[in-house]
């Protein structure tokens, strides 16, 4: 970890300069917001920082996307993700994505300003106090943590407490308000003593009663099947490892996608949101009598829409790092809460230390096909793979999804924006890791999105993060035309930092999940269509490259390696087939539930 001083004049360290120099010893390389006249002390901090090569302020052009990005370096990182915001409309601005990272456990401090103490109350320019438009108030259910400073004495007490609320189980934004003149206040130098980073390490602590009686399920020779959560990330190796132990199959919920590779034998795909029979029938009574779910909260789009046949029944064992998780699942027959990490290595040294004989499943095995391509042979039903070849024009979604199956690196990351953009990537995008499936580490999944809040536009400003935080490799953003519109303006920051990202465009002129959903919800066709649009132009004129692509063929032509290479990003601005109806039937389930008879 870093441990820079930022300033060596210990008679102008400021509030602010604290705050920079515990991020600094946390390792925390951005800090990304806007800067205004209220929070201009935490930028000059971050001036005298960056020149000593510490954190630096990377500048979006929206809250909203400060937010996404802070949220996107986090699930790469690891790291606390930071955002800031001024008075008034730029702290209001940060909340829908504080929100969705309330939503999906991402860890964020969230840093806003307020006007000088002396002026609450007196209708200050942009005034955010209790007496105004009351902004510690609004972030109250949407934070871990949420807590104005009013005296300088208290800065380094509250900064501790909120940086360790945001990184412990369970994890989530925190949100700290803070006066321009505690901002700019002196604070005394025998501060900034306190190890941070010791205090973030969390003790190894595991239900040993549960895990007891988990024992016995082994014991019992029972067909298993697990099914993987966003959380299983840094534990995927000894999971998957298990599961080899325990001839067990294995599913994913969407957030969970990409944590396994696609073409991992034991692999049978997506229950949930956009899923796949596969999954489904992976998870039947016949196929599995105990289902194994890890670190996931089980919500509608993760439960196939709380579906009792495939996960909410008694052959459910719920393990989870966060209780509040397990509320989730309580008609499970057994719960285990815990460090994942630690559990799983204490169950795989129970089942090879008693030498458990586990008969072998039967694996289904696509022959004649590469491995790189076994996956969409099991997975995908032989009518959806007609669609992932079709030379049709305009291009289908589903041939979308497989070409950059194809066309891109092992080391991509994918990042997929809320709506039709998800549903097709969900179902059809099958990222492909060569890699060995026992490395550990945050960054181990090849697949992000953001399914439980669903806030269009995330994965703009979420890539954006990520590109900062991980120069190993592509970063691919795909998103839809109305996601594009409101948070395209970001591509700019793109350009400006040099990252190399893929922006790849669903263009097919509507809020697509909003017409498709009608049409299957029997709705009025009403308030779906959006203006025909060149995004590759766009892109152009803000310094970009951009490329129509309208066939298979244009992708086929387009020179991707060379696309890679290059220090800037790329909009690929694609004409799909708009009328090719996107994997969206646990959702319309869901809605169709509570329709009036």
């Amino acid at each position: 970890m870093s441990n820079k001083n930022i300033s060596s004049d210990i008679t102008t360290f400021t509030s602010a300069d604290l705050i920079v120099h515990y991020l600094n010893k946390m390792g925390v390389e951005f800090i990304f917001g806007i800067p205004g006249g209220a929070i201009e002390p935490l930028y000059d901090a971050l001036a005298r920082s960056t020149r000593s090569g510490g954190v630096r302020s990377i500048v979006t052009r929206h809250e909203t996307s400060a937010g996404f990005a802070a949220d996107g370096y986090a699930q790469q990182t690891g790291k606390l993700g930071v955002c800031c915001a001024t008075t008034g409309p730029g702290s209001t601005n940060l909340i829908t994505s504080v929100s969705n990272a309330y939503a999906n456990h991402i860890p964020l401090l969230v840093i806003t300003a307020q006007t000088a103490l002396p002026t609450f109350g007196r209708g200050a320019f942009q005034e955010s106090s209790d007496s105004g438009v009351n902004i510690v108030g609004m972030f109250q259910f949407c934070t871990r943590y949420n807590s104005l400073v009013s005296h300088v004495e208290q800065i380094e007490h509250k900064l501790i407490t909120a940086i360790m609320t945001a990184m412990q189980s369970p994890r989530g934004p925190v949100h700290l308000a803070l006066p321009y003149d505690i901002l700019r206040s002196k604070v005394s130098p025998s501060l900034q003593h306190v190890d941070i980073n010791k205090l973030l390490f969390q003790n190894v602590i595991c239900d040993q009663l549960s895990l007891k009686e988990l024992y016995s399920y082994f014991m019992a020779k029972h067909k298993f099947c697990f099914v993987l959560g966003g959380g299983c990330g840094e534990s995927v190796g000894p999971i998957v490892e298990l599961a080899g132990l325990l001839n067990a199959s294995i599913v994913t919920t969407p957030h969970g996608k990409g944590i396994i590779s696609a073409n991992h034998p034991r692999y049978r795909g997506v229950i949930g949101f956009a899923g796949h029979d596969s999954a489904r029938t992976a998870l039947n009574e016949d196929n599995a009598d105990i289902v194994i779910a890890i670190e996931t909260n089980l919500g509608e789009w993760a439960s196939n829409g709380w579906n009792q046949d495939y996960l909410l029944n008694k052959r459910l064992v719920h393990i989870d790092s966060v209780a509040e998780n397990l509320t989730r699942s309580p008609m499970a027959k057994l719960h285990v809460c815990g460090n994942i990490l630690a559990i799983f290595e204490q169950l795989i040294e129970f089942v090879t230390s008693n030498k458990l004989d586990i008969a072998a499943q039967d694996l289904p095995v696509a022959s004649g096909t590469t491995p790189e391509m076994a996956c969409d042979k099991f997975i995908l039903a032989p009518e959806e793979q007609e669609n992932m070849f079709s030379d049709a024009v305009p291009i289908k979604p589903q041939r979308l999804m497989h070409e950059l199956n194809q066309r891109f690196p092992d080391s991509t990351r994918f990042f997929a924006d809320t709506g039709n953009s998800a549903a097709w990537a969900i179902h059809y995008l099958q990222p492909v890791d060569r890699r060995s499936v026992t490395r550990r580490g945050v960054n181990a999944g090849l697949f992000r999105n953001s399914v439980e809040f669903s806030s269009m536009g995330w994965a703009i400003g979420a890539a954006i993060g990520a590109a900062v935080g991980y120069r190993d490799g592509p970063i691919v953003c795909i998103t839809g035309d109305g996601s594009f519109m409101m948070h395209g303006q970001e591509l700019s920051v793109a350009v400006d930092e040099n990252l190399s990202i893929i922006f790849v465009i669903l263009n097919d002129g509507a809020l697509g999940m909003v017409k498709h959903g009608q049409r299957l919800n029997n709705a009025e066709p009403i308030a779906f269509e959006l203006p025909v649009t060149d995004f590759s132009a766009i892109a152009k004129a803000m310094g970009a490259d951009g490329y129509i692509i309208e066939s298979p063929d244009d992708m086929v032509v387009l020179d991707f390696q060379r696309l890679l290479i290059k220090p800037r990003p790329v909009v690929l601005d694609v004409r799909i087939d708009g009328e090719e109806v996107p994997p969206i039937g646990v959702r319309m389930q869901g809605l169709r539930a509570y329709q009036a008879a």
